[in-house]
């Protein structure tokens, strides 16, 4: 029998599938289904809930004929994962739980469960592929897009660490989604049929707002509406040289900043810290020719900046910044030290296309400058740089 797999099995076709390629490799498969949260509070009433998964994920061990078990990590991923989600709202900031959830919760609390029992390796049904090179006589292992780029969950991983990937397998990385739903059905699997998950990763598709009032309370406030003439951004064309000085990387990647006498009331608000950089529900404010977007909040103050349109400027960005302690690697090797500079493809959410992208390291800082303005850029949420299809390193995004 070959080296002993744990696999992460959620209830859904994806991890199902995975577990059966795995078997079909020779190895030796257990599953553990993990419970990471309970809670119902701002869930929308058709999400299926945690006892379902459960339910699907026993159906599809038995199916296999793997061992099953699970374990409840609801008290690690309330610490981990939503009190962070929390912190940085009420900072004004708009985290990413997803990447939190595999940094803090796959590949750490879940992988230490199934080291317990007695896993050489631990496998997900995450859309990335790994492979490994040799590199002064060490093995150093790559983690590589999805094949199938319409599902491709690499970004999702941009915060693991080189020791988490060398003990990580991604069996249905190489396959489309469309292969995997088919194979399910070929197998007459349990999940062949079944939904998708949507939403926070453990928790589902959630009211927002309702969901964060748990810890952050409702408070009216301003919107405060900024025209296009009023804004004064710098213009660049193009990217700036490798030496560039960092007043003007710095100019170039700033967040913009609002006060309330740039503007005109245009509304009210519940609360500056439930909206984010580029959101356009929740506003309910009528009476323009075209949707008013967020482009701004103040959660101090309690406002809530919006500018009218798609093309408003406020909406878009030539770069972002990243404080030194936040930049991570996968790919150590490829670090980008103080005075060096990089070109590489980025994105700041998950789906976005690659962005090409010049990479300025600092004494303090990481700035990245884009070919093309971005929309949207938002503290909190993650940028990750690639080489090709390898993912190399990621940061919180800072400005």
């Amino acid at each position: 029998m070959g080296k002993k797999v744990v696999i992460g099995l959620s209830g859904g076709v994806d991890s199902s599938v995975a577990a059966w390629m795995l078997k079909r490799e020779g190895y030796s498969v257990s599953a553990l289904f993990m419970k990471n949260w309970s809670d119902t509070t701002g869930l929308l009433r058709s999400e299926c809930h945690w006892e379902d998964d459960i339910m699907f994920a026993e159906m599809v061990a038995r199916k296999l004929d793997i061992p099953f078990h699970h374990t409840d990590l609801s008290d690690q991923y309330r610490k981990r994962v939503v009190d962070y989600m929390f912190a940085e709202y009420e900072r004004g900031r708009t985290p990413n739980p997803d990447i939190l959830c595999n940094r803090e919760i796959k590949f750490d609390s879940f992988a230490e469960a199934a080291f317990d029992l007695g896993a050489d390796l631990v496998a997900t049904g995450h859309y990335c592929r790994k492979d490994v090179v040799t590199k002064d006589g060490t093995p150093v292992y790559r983690l590589l897009a999805g094949t199938d780029q319409n599902k491709d969950q690499s970004y999702f991983l941009c915060q693991i660490t080189p020791d988490q990937l060398s003990r990580a397998l991604f069996p249905i990385g190489g396959l489309t989604k469309y292969r995997v739903r088919e194979i399910a059905r070929e197998l007459d699997l349990p999940t062949a049929n079944r939904k998708d998950s949507q939403g926070i990763c453990f928790i589902g598709k959630v009211d927002l707002p309702t969901f964060l009032q748990q810890k952050l309370h409702s408070v009216e406030g301003e919107i405060i509406e900024i025209e296009r003439e009023k804004e004064i951004h710098p213009n660049f064309n193009g990217l700036p040289p490798a030496e560039a000085p960092d007043e003007l990387l710095d100019a170039l990647t700033k967040p913009f900043s609002y006060t309330r006498d740039m503007g005109r009331p245009a509304g009210k608000h519940r609360g500056a810290h439930f909206f984010t950089v580029g959101q356009r529900k929740g506003l309910n404010v009528g009476g323009r020719k075209e949707p008013l977007f967020v482009i701004g909040t103040d959660t101090k103050e309690n406002i809530v900046y919006t500018g009218e349109g798609h093309s408003h400027s406020g909406l878009n960005r030539k770069g972002l910044s990243v404080r030194e302690s936040d930049i991570h690697y996968i790919r150590p090797d490829k670090a980008i030290y103080p005075g060096e500079t990089a070109d590489m493809l980025v994105r700041i959410r998950h789906r976005q296309e690659l962005q090409k992208a010049r990479l300025y390291r600092r004494e303090r800082k990481l700035y990245i400058l884009f070919e093309e303005m971005q929309r949207g850029i938002t503290a909190g949420q993650f940028a990750a740089w690639y080489d090709g299809e390898e993912l190399i390193g990621s940061a919180v995004i800072d400005g």
